[in-house]
């Protein structure tokens, strides 16, 4: 079972950007409702696939990163393949429309 780790402005490069695997990343805050609604979804579909990683950013703590993704409104999800952002999804939702969401970027 896999768990969804913190990546910080300092880590952001190795754990994303370097990254050899997809990766979604969480971009959410300890205030914000939605935001805690989508986390228990990430964590089945972090269970559940072994074909992309979840990470979170905390955008309070870790500005610098959210503003160079033009991070306007949480939670907002990002999913990076190659280095690149491969699709964005902006809200909180449920997981089988979630995954339809995810589904042509992490099929490339």
């Amino acid at each position: 079972m896999a768990s969804i780790a913190e990546v910080t402005d300092n880590n952001f490069q190795a754990e994303v950007i370097e990254s050899d695997t997809p990766v979604l990343v969480d971009f959410w805050a300890p205030w914000c409702g939605p935001c805690r609604q989508v986390a228990p979804v990430l964590e089945e579909i972090a269970a559940d696939r072994d074909d992309v990683r979840i990470v979170k950013l905390n955008v309070d703590d870790n500005q610098q990163t959210a503003a160079a993704y033009n991070v306007l409104s949480i939670p907002t999800l990002l999913l990076f393949r190659n280095g690149q952002v491969a699709t964005t999804v902006v809200g909180a939702m449920p997981r089988k429309r979630l995954e339809e969401q995810l589904e042509p970027a992490l099929a490339r």
